[in-house]
């Protein structure tokens, strides 16, 4: 049964790799995309905010292709559709804003037609469109998760973060397509390499699962993907290797790039001094950015209650 006032969903941003998991381990966190999608006589996007310049307006735009997926997959025909979107999360950053846009748009349409898919479901599906698990995964269930794909299927592991854990990130004014960061990617890596980062991403899921905060420095370093996209991301290779001398617990490039990522313990008092640093090294090579403090986010999409009672953006304003 078709919702008759239509649906609301809140989604999370998320960070990928963590360092080591390369498209295997995610986090989602506390920034945030929200979309309404109602059943419509002529299919029309209400798109607000900075982030959606550009974005299509018609049956092109993404969010309404993977609802027609939904809706296709549930055997239900809604060829018309309603959707307003809103975001705060940046565009091609490294914050999982593709992936937002595709757990949203799957959640929102399951959710129109009475929510005829599981979460299962519809994690096979936002991974088959994305081709990895790790930001999709994040977003729709929240927390950490380490994730497998063989193609076909997606299986994930969620677990909470560290109780203390918070996650500062500094977001460069350049974008970078993922599609151009994986471009300089090698085909091969040495077994030594390989190696080392499997015991690193494992000692890292070992470490974030137990609250061992203490380990989480020795566990983020890799050698597959983060120093063949450095080049790309001035400033990142002696934030990298300082970042730890200044109070983070351990810092990665966050998905793709060129947003940089820090992990710290918000009982420690140096929260200013790293942010300063992370700042000032991106100044010194030209780069203006801005940073962001949030905490990892623990439910995921979430479809919001009380409709129609207030209109989409003053509900997004009262987030």
């Amino acid at each position: 049964m078709i919702q008759p006032d239509g649906v609301r969903v809140k989604i999370p941003a998320s960070t990928a790799n963590l360092g080591p998991g390369f498209d295997t381990l995610g986090m989602a966190l506390s920034l945030y995309a929200w979309i309404e999608m109602k059943e419509a006589e002529q299919t029309v996007f209400h798109l607000y905010g900075d982030e959606m310049q550009g974005i299509p307006r018609d049956k092109s735009n993404l969010l309404y292709q993977v609802a027609q997926q939904v809706f296709e997959r549930a055997g239900v025909q809604v060829p018309e559709l309603e959707i307003s979107m809103y975001s705060d999360i940046p565009l091609t950053r490294g914050l999982g804003s593709s992936a937002t846009a595709i757990v949203g748009a799957l959640a929102a349409a399951n959710a129109l037609i009475g929510s005829p898919l599981s979460k299962a479901e519809l994690f096979d599906m936002a991974t088959g469109i994305e081709d990895h698990p790790d930001n999709v995964g994040a977003s729709l269930y929240g927390g950490i998760i380490t994730a497998i794909w063989d193609g076909v299927h997606a299986e994930c592991i969620r677990f909470d973060p560290p109780e203390d854990m918070e996650v500062l990130v500094v977001v460069p004014d350049f974008e970078l397509q993922t599609s151009e960061s994986r471009k300089v990617l090698p085909d091969h890596i040495s077994r030594k390499d390989a190696v080392y980062n499997v015991s690193r991403a494992s000692f890292l899921v070992g470490a974030l699962a137990s609250g061992r905060m203490d380990l989480i420095g020795k566990a983020m370093s890799d050698r597959l993907h983060q120093p063949y996209r450095a080049p790309l991301i001035p400033g990142m290779t002696r934030i990298l290797e300082e970042a730890g001398n200044h109070g983070a617990l351990g810092v990665a490039l966050s998905g793709a790039g060129p947003t940089l990522l820090a992990l710290v313990d918000r009982q420690q008092s140096r929260k200013n001094e790293l942010e300063a640093f992370l700042l000032n090294t991106m100044r010194a090579e030209g780069i203006n950015a801005s940073a962001k403090w949030l905490l990892p986010d623990v439910e995921g999409v979430v479809e919001i209650s009380g409709m129609p009672s207030r209109s989409f953006m003053d509900m997004v304003k009262g987030k």
